[in-house]
């Protein structure tokens, strides 16, 4: 299920699909390898999408989430070596074991369990399904949070899987949570909470208190005497 949501041409690629860099460049991917790592410097600037399972394990392990073109490049050579050392299956398992999977959800295995209550191992396709439609925004749209956005992607998964030829969008751009933030408070300056009191009302309230003072000061006094 991952791999037909992720990147169907997981088994077949090298750690990068020129194809889907050259969909996301909106160049020719006919040319082949080096043309699409060609065009993908050229037109750095407008790669965002088009990462192979093998690309975002290199980024989870290694690298930052930054999307500027360095880093890119780092994630691509990334991706290379990993296929050289290690089998797609290797790759795979690992992937699934360190991608979040939800809001302080990482790895298949807890995800399952938050989510579904039973162990990875014992997942239906329909929950399998469910739980590969959460990894291209697992913050923002989970079988917890936004539920209905899940659900649209699952079913195109699955309709995938059983061999109905469906388009699956690719990753959003961002992950960020949609729920509007209140507007910060802001303290007024200091200059607007002084309070201009009249002079004369000033003269006049110190006058009562020291008339008041002297009052209680002259009262204690005669109650000293014998």
């Amino acid at each position: 299920m991952v791999i037909i949501a992720e990147d169907s041409r997981f088994r077949s690629h090298v750690g990068i699909d020129p194809a889907e860099v050259a969909d996301a460049l909106g160049v020719d991917g006919a040319h082949g390898f080096w043309s699409a790592i060609r065009a993908a410097w050229r037109h750095r600037d407008r790669l965002r999408g088009a990462s192979t399972i093998t690309q975002q394990l290199a980024k989870n392990l290694y690298l930052s989430s930054s999307r500027s073109p360095i880093r890119k490049l780092k994630e691509a050579a990334t991706a290379l070596g990993l296929e050289l050392v290690l089998s797609k299956d290797r790759i795979l398992e690992l992937y699934l074991n360190v991608a979040e999977w939800g809001p302080g959800i990482w790895g298949i295995d807890a995800a399952s369990r938050a989510y579904f209550g039973v162990p990875a191992s014992r997942l239906s396709a329909e929950q399998a399904a469910e739980l590969a439609a959460t990894l291209p925004h697992p913050r923002t749209s989970n079988p917890t949070f936004r539920p209905e956005r899940t659900l649209e992607r699952r079913n195109l998964i699955l309709a995938r899987y059983r061999g109905v030829d469906v388009y699956i969008p690719p990753e959003e751009e961002t992950d960020s949570l949609p729920i509007p933030l209140p507007a910060p408070v802001v303290p007024p300056a200091l200059d607007s909470l002084r309070i201009d009191v009249p002079v004369d009302s000033l003269e006049d309230s110190l006058t009562d208190r020291r008339t008041d003072a002297q009052r209680r000061t002259e009262d204690s006094v005669q109650d000293s005497l014998p």
